[in-house]
C-alpha cells in the first residue's frame, strides 16, 4: 500500500516519501507529531480490541501519509478503508486500484481509528491475528499481509521499518506492562529502486498505478512512457521511478 524512503534535506531534516493513497512527502518531525497526536488512541484501541498500538500507528502513518495524505485530509480516513458492502456512512471518491473508488468518510480521525479496529476484529479473515502475542509486532505485520490486508509484498517490512525507526513498540510495552528496549537505528526499508539524483521529471509508482493512469496524470501516452523508460511491456512495480518528461 505504501513505501518510504529517506533523504537529507537542505535544512538537515530527514524527509519521508510515503505512498499513501496519494504520494506524500513529509518531514520526519511530521511523523513524530503524528505519533504524539494519536498514540493515546492507539493504546486505548489496543486495550479494547487487542491490536498492538505499534501496528495501529504504523498502519496509520503508512496509509495516511502521517496525516498528510489526500484521504486523511478530505475524509479523516487514516487507514485507506474502502466503503465495502454494508457501509451506510458518508463517502468520498478517490482513484486507487480503479478510478474513483468509494472510500469511507469520518467526522474525525478517532472514528477512523475505531473503524479500523472494528474492521479487523469483525472479519473472520483476520481472526488468526488475534491468536498472536500482542507484543510481537513482526508477527502481526506479516499476519496482516498473509490475511490479505495488502497486496504489496513489502507491506510487512514497511510496517516493521516504521515501528523500529520510530520505536513505536514502546506503546505496546506501556499497555502490556513489559520492559521496553529501544532500537537504535534509522535505516529506511530496502528498495530495489534508486532515487534519481535529480528527481525532477520522475514519478514514483504508488499502489494502483498503471502506465495508463500515469500517462493521464502527466498528459502523455503509454507509448511515450515506455520509450522514455526503455520498457518492453506495461509492467511496473510500487516504488519504481518512472521518467515522465
Amino acid at each position: 500500500m505504501a513505501t518510504t524512503k529517506s533523504s537529507s534535506a537542505s535544512n538537515n531534516r530527514s524527509t519521508e516519501v510515503i505512498e499513501s493513497t496519494s504520494r506524500t512527502v513529509v518531514y520526519s518531525e511530521v511523523v513524530n507529531n503524528y505519533v504524539s497526536q494519536y498514540k493515546e488512541i492507539a493504546k486505548s484501541n489496543m486495550r479494547q480490541y487487542g491490536i498492538p498500538a505499534s501496528i495501529i500507528l504504523a498502519q496509520g502513518i503508512l496509509e495516511s501519509g502521517a496525516g498528510s495524505g489526500t484521504l486523511s485530509k478530505t475524509a479523516n480516513n487514516h487507514f485507506g478503508i474502502k466503503c465495502h458492502t454494508g457501509w451506510t456512512g458518508e463517502s468520498v471518491r478517490h482513484d486507487d486500484d480503479s478510478d474513483q473508488e468509494c472510500f469511507r468518510k469520518y467526522n474525525d480521525p478517532a472514528e477512523s481509528y475505531k473503524d479500523h479496529a472494528e474492521f479487523l476484529t469483525g472479519r473472520s479473515r483476520y481472526a488468526s491475528l488475534f491468536k498472536l502475542e500482542k507484543g510481537d509486532y513482526e508477527a502481526w505485520a506479516k499476519g496482516l499481509k498473509a490475511a490479505g490486508y495488502a497486496t504489496d509484498p513489502k507491506y510487512p517490512d514497511k510496517l516493521i521499518s516504521y515501528i523500529e525507526r520510530y520505536n513505536l513498540h514502546q506503546y505496546d510495552s506501556e499497555v502490556l506492562g513489559t520492559t521496553f528496549t529501544p532500537i537504535q537505528k534509522s535505516q529506511p526499508i530496502a528498495s530495489n529502486t534508486t532515487i534519481p539524483n535529480n528527481s525532477e521529471g520522475f514519478y514514483e509508482v504508488t499502489k494502483g498505478d498503471t502506465l495508463y493512469s500515469i500517462s493521464k496524470k502527466f498528459n502523455t501516452t503509454v507509448d511515450d512512457l515506455k520509450r522514455l523508460n526503455n520498457l518492453s511491456d506495461n509492467a511496473i512495480s510500487i516504488g519504481q521511478f518512472i521518467k515522465v518528461k
